[in-house]
């Protein structure tokens, strides 16, 4: 499917009724499922004692964990392996470049201690920008300024690293090079250098993870006015909505997307996240993987990634906790939508009052090598407990501490102390809620 299908099929769908939308599903679903078992030797294995055209419940689900470990036989094209992978991500110069120039190759943040590998085909990269292209903006006036202020995109991300965000932007850049419209802000650079180049740019647009704009709203130095800010990678919750819209004197919104699963749901006029169903089936599942009814908040969430055929994503589980709802919404939209619990870490604070986004320190810990699963808690401003799993854990844990420490030393944030925890990765005893980045007695 080219480009201009996929924008075609995408406008279209906006416009479908839900029995139109659920046959565009089906028959979607059926292409890839046929795909994948003919094609990837992962699902031909686990798809084997199914019948020749199974019910779409019949398929099994499929985890990070179960998929990493077998990423060479995921991939559909079997020249494509973990290897050559790891060759290719070596070289940063190859962000937004594809492997044997087909791929793009991305990586998780790791947001539950668990890193994926994830690539992209023509046809998912086109449709991730056919949904971005029509159903990005939930207010047609907020598009229309966009529009009008030259949509002038500034992304406030890590700007290095195989992430969506960052190498999306980067094929971009590449690809169209002539066009400066659109730049990436790197989170981790000094305060000061964040504010001056957004200052200098003058977004018309300003996305970026919700805790991140957050402390960029405290500054009195950044003086912009965006025409909308679009948040994403994190739970926008109410008050830092208010604090974001206070701040920019503009519309503040939100999405639910993942590297996996592409562009999940849009947000509309009222609020709510609206299923992109046409290219992606949400299923709220128990922890056993049986349905959740509508209305009620699930344990995990099976995503259907209808448009990547290069490592097809199968009833593919995520740890979000969503609700979804069945019942009309007042924007007209004939899709369902969804409330997420979202990833509600902590901003970490230290001395001096300085004070560092989850997201910032994802970015550390997930390069550090050999590292399957971790979670960093704050005792005090001082102390820093990591608790990891790793075949070796001293050495993986010598070379996290060295990152973090260097890390915070950039921020001028000195004397930390890191203990490598005898403990394991756990989730809040009372709650019941993982938080990978939080601080004690919050």
């Amino acid at each position: 499917m080219s480009l201009l299908g996929a924008m075609v099929r995408t406008y279209e769908g906006g416009r479908r009724s839900s029995e139109q939308i659920g046959d565009v599903q089906r028959k979607h679903l059926k292409k890839l499922v046929d795909f994948a078992r003919e094609n990837s030797p992962f699902y031909k294995r686990l798809y084997s004692g199914l019948g020749e055209d199974p019910r779409f419940e019949e398929l099994p689900a499929v985890t990070k964990p179960q998929m990493m470990a077998e990423l060479d036989d995921v991939f559909t094209d079997r020249e494509i392996t973990a290897e050559k992978i790891d060759e290719f991500t070596a070289d940063t110069e190859n962000i937004g470049r594809m492997i044997n120039g087909k791929y793009l190759i991305f990586k998780t943040s790791g947001s539950t201690g668990n890193p994926a590998v994830v690539l992209y085909d023509k046809q998912n990269i086109d449709v991730s920008s056919s949904v971005a292209a029509f159903r990005t903006f939930a207010r047609r006036e907020d598009y229309d300024a966009f529009m009008k202020h030259g949509k002038k995109t500034a992304g406030v991300f890590a700007d290095h690293g195989f992430y969506l965000a960052c190498g999306m932007s980067r094929y971009l850049q590449l690809k169209m090079p002539q066009k400066k419209t659109k730049i990436t802000v790197d989170v981790n650079s000094p305060e000061q250098e964040i504010v001056r180049q957004l200052n200098d740019f003058q977004p018309a647009m300003l996305s970026g993870y919700p805790s991140n704009l957050a402390l960029l709203a405290g500054f009195e130095e950044l003086d912009i006015h965006p025409d909308v800010v679009i948040t994403g990678g994190e739970l926008l919750t109410d008050d830092i909505r208010r604090k974001l819209t206070d701040k920019f004197g503009c519309y503040v919104q939100t999405h639910y997307s993942c590297t996996e699963g592409g562009e999940i749901a849009c947000e509309c006029s009222e609020g709510h996240l609206h299923i992109n169903e046409d290219w992606v089936i949400v299923e709220p599942v128990d922890n056993d993987h049986n349905p959740v009814p509508c209305g009620t908040m699930s344990d995990k969430v099976l995503i259907t990634n209808l448009s990547n055929y290069i490592q097809p994503f199968i009833r593919y589980e995520l740890t979000d906790r969503i609700i979804v709802h069945d019942e009309g919404c007042p924007c007209g939209k004939a899709t369902r939508w969804l409330e997420i619990e979202g990833r509600t870490d902590d901003i970490l604070i230290f001395e001096n009052g300085i004070r560092i986004a989850p997201m910032s320190l994802y970015k550390v810990l997930e390069e550090v090598k050999g590292m399957t699963r971790f979670q960093l808690v704050q005792r005090s401003p001082r102390l820093m407990e990591l608790r990891l799993i790793a075949d070796d854990r001293e050495t993986v844990f010598e070379s996290a501490k060295h990152d973090l420490l260097e890390f915070f030393e950039s921020k001028g944030i000195h004397g930390v102390q890191i203990d490598l925890s005898e403990d394991a990765p756990m989730a809040n005893k009372v709650s019941g809620k993982f938080k990978h980045i939080y601080s004690e007695g919050r």
